[in-house]
């Protein structure tokens, strides 16, 4: 009996510790689909190497991702596309290309990489649930930023986007 009391006690227990989120995660609502991550992991990596890697972009006057309109005023129902999308173009373009001789950089790099590629994870299940549905002005928002990207050699727009996550960050904090 006091066998069952104690299964029962640390099932209980258990259940209650996976309901609550993980320290530092919160729940992102894209359109109908909903996403926990901890924004503040990603941003507290990006934060220790921005100036570093900000001091390797040689281009100053041209921006990837705030080119006008390119993230601004997207409706609700098209958030979970683009971050899709967003997502989808770091980890398959920005993270490979961004390379550099310090193995403390390359190291965040890649945590953020990490991170970028749990959540493009979840991103897809809702777009193969067809929870995430692309109208037309997230399709030229992100044809905008494609185009953007592809402006430039490959390594320094992937250095550019990289320099420009807290644009990214800062759009999904607001947007939540």
């Amino acid at each position: 009996m006091k066998g069952s009391h104690l299964f029962l006690c640390l099932f209980s227990i258990s259940c209650w510790l996976n309901l609550m989120p993980t320290a530092g995660n919160k729940t992102f609502h894209f359109g109908p689909c909903r996403i926990s991550m901890s924004v503040t992991e990603i941003r507290s990596g990006f934060t220790a190497i921005k100036a570093n890697i900000q001091a390797r972009d040689p281009i100053r006057t041209l921006s990837i991702l705030s080119h006008p309109h390119s993230l601004h005023k997207v409706k609700a129902s098209d958030r979970c596309c683009i971050t899709h999308q967003l997502f989808t173009f770091y980890v398959d373009k920005v993270f490979k290309h961004c390379k550099t001789e310090d193995s403390y950089v390359n190291r965040k790099i890649s945590s953020i990489a990490n991170s970028f590629l749990s959540v493009k994870r979840k991103l897809r299940q809702c777009h193969e649930q067809n929870k995430c549905m692309c109208g037309q002005e997230s399709t030229e928002k992100f044809k905008q930023i494609l185009a953007n990207y592809e402006g430039l050699n490959v390594t320094s727009a992937a250095i550019k986007s990289l320099g420009e996550l807290d644009i990214l960050l800062d759009w999904m904090d607001k947007s939540r």
